[in-house]
C-alpha cells in the first residue's frame, strides 16, 4: 500500500472506505504544506476546496470569535460544499500544517459516488450546523 493510501486509512473520515474507494480519493487529493497564519477559508466566501488537516493546528472563527480548534485528522470545508452555501467560518493555521486538499468538484464527485464518504461528510455537517 502506498504512503497516501496508508495516510488516508488513518483519517477517520476515510477509514470505512474500501481499497478501491481509497485509491479514488488518493488520485483526487493533493498534499499541501502551508505556513502558520494561512487562511484556509474565509467566512462568507464561496467554497472551492475541502481540507483534511493531516498535521498541525488551525483555529475556526465565526464573527471574529474562536469557536473551535482543529488538530490532526480534522476536516473542514464540507458544510459550504454540501449545502452550496457561503463559508460558515474563517479557518486559519496556527502552526505550519500538512493538508490533504480536494477541489470542490472532486469533493462533490466523491460525495455522490462513495456512500460511506457521503454519510460521514453529511454527519459532520449535521454536527457543526447550528440547530
Amino acid at each position: 500500500m502506498n504512503a497516501k493510501l496508508r495516510l488516508l486509512r488513518q483519517i477517520p473520515l476515510f477509514a470505512a472506505l474500501s481499497r478501491d474507494e481509497l485509491e479514488t480519493v488518493a488520485l483526487l487529493a493533493d498534499e499541501l504544506d502551508v505556513p502558520a497564519g494561512t487562511s484556509l477559508t474565509l467566512e462568507g466566501e464561496q467554497a472551492r476546496e475541502f481540507y483534511v488537516l493531516v498535521e498541525g493546528v488551525a483555529t475556526v472563527q465565526v464573527d471574529g470569535r474562536v469557536v473551535r480548534t482543529l488538530v490532526g485528522s480534522d476536516h473542514l470545508g464540507e458544510i459550504a460544499l454540501l449545502t452550496r452555501s457561503a463559508r460558515t467560518a474563517t479557518v486559519t493555521t496556527v502552526v505550519p500544517c500538512r493538508l490533504l486538499v480536494l477541489t470542490g468538484r472532486a469533493f462533490r464527485q466523491l460525495a455522490e459516488t462513495i456512500r460511506p464518504f457521503a454519510a460521514q461528510a453529511w454527519a459532520s455537517t449535521a454536527e457543526r450546523l447550528p440547530a
